[in-house]
Parts: C-alpha cells; sequence; structure tokens
C-alpha cells in the first residue's frame, strides 16, 4: 500500500460532473434516433445534404460516447501511476472529437465535388421534412448543452455543442437548398450548401482542436498572462528578491498548476510557510490556481550556473 495520500489535496484532480453525463446520455439517444432516420431520408430522396449530415450525426454520436467515457475517468480519483488523476482523458477526448469534425467536413467537400460531376434528382417533400425535423433537434440539443456548460465547464461538452451547432447550421442550409431546388430546378444547390456546411464544421473543429492541443502541449492558458502573474507574486512581500523556474500550465480546462523557485533579499528571520501561505493565497483569490507548487532558494546553498 502507498505511503502517499491522495486524497489529500490543495486542488482535486477529479471532477464530478453529473450534469454533464446526463445531458450527454439525453444527446446521445436523441442523436442516434435522428441519424438513422437522416441517412435512411437522404438515401430515399437522393439529397447529398442529408446523407452528409447524417454521416456527421453518427461521428456525433461515436464522439459522445468518447466523452461520456473521459467524463467516467475524470471521475476517478489519482493513484500511484496517475498522480494528476484522469482529467486529461477529456482533453484527448475533446481533440479526437474535434479530428474527427475535420474529417467529415473534408469528406462532404469530395462528396460534393462527386455530386457536382454526376448531379441527381432530389426528393423534395422528404428533403425538406427531415430538415426541418432535424432543425427542432438541432436546436433542442444545442440548448441543451448549452444549458449544461452554464453550470458546469466542461470542453468535451463544448465539443459536442460545436458538434450540434454544425447539424443545426447544417440543417437551415439544406431547408434552404430544398427551397431553392423546387423553385429553379437546380439541383447543384444541394452541392453547394453541402460545400459551406463543412467549411462551418472546419472551424469549429479547428477551434477545439487548438484548445486541446495547447493544454496537451501544456501552455499557459490564454486568460493568464505570466508577466502579469510575476510582477504580483513580487508585490506580496518586499523581501522577495526574485522568481524563476516558473512554469503555468493546465491540467484540464479551468485546472491550473503553477511551479516556481523564489530568491529573497534576506533570510534570517523569514517564516517560509508564511511566505508560501500567503502567495498560495493571493494566487487562489485573484486568479483561481489552485495546485500551486512554491520552492525558496537560497542562493548561498542552493548553487546557479
Amino acid at each position: 500500500m502507498s505511503r502517499v495520500d491522495f486524497n489529500y489535496h490543495h486542488d482535486k484532480h477529479f471532477k464530478n460532473q453529473y450534469k454533464s453525463k446526463n445531458t450527454l446520455i439525453i444527446s446521445i439517444v436523441l442523436t442516434c434516433f435522428f441519424a438513422f432516420l437522416e441517412f435512411f431520408g437522404g438515401v430515399f430522396s437522393n439529397s447529398l445534404s442529408l446523407i452528409s449530415d447524417s454521416f456527421h450525426m453518427f461521428s456525433d454520436v461515436i464522439a459522445l460516447v468518447i466523452s461520456m467515457v473521459a467524463i467516467f475517468y475524470a471521475n476517478k480519483k489519482p493513484t500511484n501511476k496517475f498522480t494528476y488523476g484522469y482529467l486529461r482523458m477529456e482533453i484527448i477526448s475533446s481533440f479526437l472529437n474535434g479530428l474527427a469534425l475535420a474529417l467529415i467536413s473534408f469528406y462532404i467537400i469530395y462528396e460534393s465535388f462527386e455530386r457536382f460531376l454526376n448531379p441527381r434528382a432530389i426528393d423534395f417533400k422528404t428533403m425538406i421534412t427531415i430538415a426541418i425535423v432535424g432543425l427542432i433537434v438541432n436546436i433542442v440539443l444545442t440548448l441543451v448543452l448549452h444549458h449544461s456548460l452554464e453550470e458546469e465547464e466542461n470542453l468535451n461538452v463544448q465539443s459536442a455543442m460545436w458538434h450540434f451547432i454544425g447539424d443545426l447550421v447544417n440543417s437551415i442550409g439544406v431547408i434552404i437548398a430544398a427551397i431553392l431546388i423546387k423553385i429553379t430546378g437546380i439541383v447543384l444547390f444541394d452541392i453547394v450548401i453541402s460545400i459551406i456546411i463543412s467549411l462551418v464544421i472546419l472551424l469549429g473543429a479547428i477551434k477545439i482542436m487548438k484548445t486541446s492541443t495547447y493544454i496537451l502541449m501544456e501552455a499557459v492558458p490564454d486568460n493568464l498572462d505570466v508577466d502579469e502573474l510575476y510582477k504580483e507574486i513580487l508585490k506580496v512581500d518586499n523581501n522577495i528578491e526574485d522568481i524563476h523556474e516558473f512554469h503555468l500550465w493546465s491540467i484540464s480546462e479551468g485546472m491550473y498548476s503553477l511551479s516556481f523557485h523564489v530568491i529573497l533579499k534576506k533570510y534570517e528571520g523569514v517564516n517560509d510557510y508564511i511566505l508560501v501561505d500567503d502567495i498560495t493565497k493571493m494566487l487562489k483569490e485573484k486568479y483561481d490556481i489552485g495546485h500551486v507548487t512554491i520552492q525558496i532558494e537560497n542562493l548561498e546553498i542552493n548553487k546557479h550556473e
């Protein structure tokens, strides 16, 4: 048995995300149902917009299941092997979701060019009926996910919401394409709308992958500034000469870690514990940085090159 107590942390390395979990379960059931409806409707009506969106919806189901797995692991406490817990699973999952979105958008563009070379007749009634149902479903799911994000911050739920925003825009596009085809008889509108939709999906994918990559690369969070933090730490006590070995990163979205070394002007009569506590409290209260590791160094003992 380990002598390390993983239950005692200044900042928890796990998340209890009941709201996000329940939201994802509802989303999986509704998405799976509509994906099948849209696929068979697309085949029957011969609409590329519906077929491409059904593939997008099936990818949503896979992405949501991956997100559920990530939330399950994020809820597990740290162990001897994973001392930071399993929170990075939701970031890895989010990156894979973004990658799936990007691949789908490229596939839709490819299929659009195929249909441009070989256009097919489209059944208007089936196409617009399923598109309207899809619009309603996607509006409901987007609102549910948005409400969940207001209560619990979760990058996987955010990426799932981007999936459904893409689907929502797709449904609007399909409706517009169906109306234009009905009025003009030009089936190429179906292809044009599909390409526009794929570009919207791609933008969402890039945003998700960028955020995930920054966290995986342990980059400084966008809402925190290293220079500002450096100045604020120096203000905590006049006895602080300098700080170095400064590292600031995210374990997961909204969970920050910071470590640095402190050099003092004088060491005699200084209570290191009080100084560390003062700096830690300031960082928590002002910047919501809960996991802070501070090392006090004496240049006479801790030699530097």
